[in-house]
């Protein structure tokens, strides 16, 4: 470890413990957090939240093979495709998709989930009105249950996810909804602290590094969400939270859960509603999201504050009913809209493929293509749908297929491809794993156009070129003849042309080499093309980085 990395910790260590220190002095703890934590928690720590972080673990680095690759993990056999593919959708809710996915979630999952454990208890409640009597088999049987608790919430949220979701965000917002009945306050604090053991996490991994601006891909941050998800685990919470709250008879304050509820879900993002239109394109609803987690915020306080008071004497139904009634209500709604579209199916597994070259790796092709119809299409008919269409989207990219998982998807778009240069894509099952490296070569004419060539393969061997875009015409004009840039077998070739007659082809020299077609010379330096006349010499195009 270099000096300037160890006085980064020594800063950030002494900034730490200076400020515990003050806590320290100031509040001088008499004990009674220990007492409080020992009285609901078995030996004061939330063994059921953590044994299931240790799972999630485990899962990302041995199945996902995080630990060889830990920020390119395995995912695509891990993803809730649809209903018919049983593996992705019982696996996805604990798979996540790189170091930075799963170390969010589990650190969120300590901090709520250690929360939402003291919430339930390790032990036998008394009403709070002393040390409760410790039975021999009690802490054992509660922490299991709480532990098969963050499971089932884990498939849950899976079953009823729209699209191919991963991550175990699910449970964190389930946790959250847990506690956010009970202690709304302590819930609004433990967000807080989340965010602050995730920076800490990061200083910790990484205490000084330096970003150069330049162009990249990227999506809005709202696209990559689990919305839907989120949201229906935060209400599978509630439900779970209500049912302690009413069974130990706790009304906690109504404008507390309703705070914390409508802050919660503002912080968290829930207002962003969203629907693709397109490859890449997406269309947010945010008047439509911020009143959703209006609605939201309502209908948790309901919950959580209702009497059971008689609310409709004609029925006997009482205030607390209806308010459960309503919330379980709204959470199948919500559910239960992710249902036909994980009814999904591959219409035509070889739709695209066409002669393109293409990647067999068991049960797995993977191949690309442009502007090919998408096959993920519903698998029954459904009201206002382009019934095998895919709705009528087009793919662009390299596209993954697997009949037997039921797979048909655009796994690296083309404009990402184009924006990285190259992409890997790993595909395999719970027990093995493979990869295949596709990359894109990009020459930029003088005029704004471009041409390109994509190899794909496996990624230990050679690449075979599989897509070569359209000749891109430059606006250089020398002594009347025009260049051409085009594909080539597994090159790119200059053409020169005169009135719209060719007089000469050749493939673009090596670097600081020179070649002459059709009267023109050819030179190439580094990453930048010229062409040369007498004594006219033009930048014709240059290769992206």
């Amino acid at each position: 470890m270099d000096p300037v990395t160890v006085g980064w910790y020594l800063l950030l260590g002494g900034g730490v413990a200076v400020s515990l220190a003050v806590l320290l002095w100031l509040a001088r703890p008499d004990g009674r957090w220990k007492r409080r934590l020992r009285k609901r928690l078995y030996l004061g720590v939330p063994w059921g939240t953590l044994t299931v972080i240790a799972l999630v673990a485990t899962f990302y680095l041995f199945v996902q093979d995080g630990l060889s690759n830990p920020y390119d993990p395995i995912q695509i056999p891990f993803r809730a495709y649809s209903y018919f593919y049983p593996l992705g959708m019982l696996t996805s809710g604990f798979a996540h998709s790189g170091l930075g996915h799963v170390t969010g979630n589990l650190l969120s999952t300590l901090v709520f989930g250690s929360l939402a454990e003291y919430a339930w208890g390790h032990f036998p409640d008394d009403g709070g009105r002393g040390s409760p009597a410790v039975s021999r088999l009690g802490p054992p049987a509660r922490i299991a249950a709480w532990a098969g608790a963050l499971v089932g919430a884990g498939i849950v949220t899976s079953l009823f996810s729209l699209g191919p979701a991963i991550g175990f965000s699910g449970v964190v917002f389930a946790c959250v909804g847990f506690t956010l009945v009970r202690y709304p306050i302590a819930t609004i604090v433990a967000a807080l602290s989340s965010g602050i053991v995730t920076q800490l996490y990061y200083a910790l991994r990484t205490p000084e590094f330096r970003r150069t601006a330049r162009e990249t891909f990227s999506q809005p941050w709202w696209a990559g969400i689990a919305i839907q998800s989120h949201a229906v685990g935060l209400l599978v919470g509630v439900i779970g939270g209500l049912v302690l709250l009413y069974r130990r008879d706790v009304r906690p304050s109504p404008e507390h859960v309703w705070l914390a509820a409508l802050a919660f879900a503002v912080d968290r993002g829930l207002w962003a509603i969203y629907l693709p239109v397109g490859s890449e394109t997406y269309r947010l609803f945010r008047a439509l999201g911020m009143s959703v987690v209006f609605l939201l915020a309502a209908l948790v306080a309901s919950g959580a504050t209702a009497t059971a008071s008689e609310f409709v004497s004609r029925i006997e139904l009482t205030g607390r009913e209806a308010a459960f009634g309503l919330v379980v209500a709204s959470t199948l709604a919500l559910a239960f809209v992710a249902v036909p579209l994980n009814l999904y199916a591959v219409e035509d597994p070889n739709a695209g493929l066409g002669d393109a070259e293409s990647v067999e790796i068991e049960d797995y092709t993977v191949f690309y293509a442009e502007d090919v119809e998408n096959q993920f299409v519903p698998a029954v008919s459904l009201p206002g749908e382009v019934n095998g269409t895919g709705g009528g989207l087009e793919s662009s990219g390299v596209i993954v297929v697997s009949e037997r998982r039921n797979i048909w998807w655009e796994e690296v778009s083309e404009r990402r491809l184009a924006a990285e240069g190259a992409a890997t894509v790993r595909v395999g099952g719970l027990t093995w794993n493979e990869n295949v490296r596709a990359n894109r070569t990009t020459w930029e004419v003088a005029g704004g156009n471009e041409t390109y060539n994509v190899r794909l393969g496996r990624a230990a061997a050679d690449r075979p070129v599989v897509f070569r875009a359209d000749p891109a015409e430059t606006d250089a004009v020398i002594d009347g003849r025009n260049t051409t840039i085009a594909p080539d077998e597994d090159s790119f070739a200059v053409v020169v042309s005169r009135n719209n007659e060719t007089l000469g082809t050749v493939e673009i020299p090596g670097d600081n080499e020179t070649a002459t077609a059709g009267g023109i010379t050819v030179r190439r330096e580094d990453r930048d093309l010229f062409a040369e006349r007498n004594d006219t010499r033009i930048r014709i195009a240059r290769r992206a980085e």
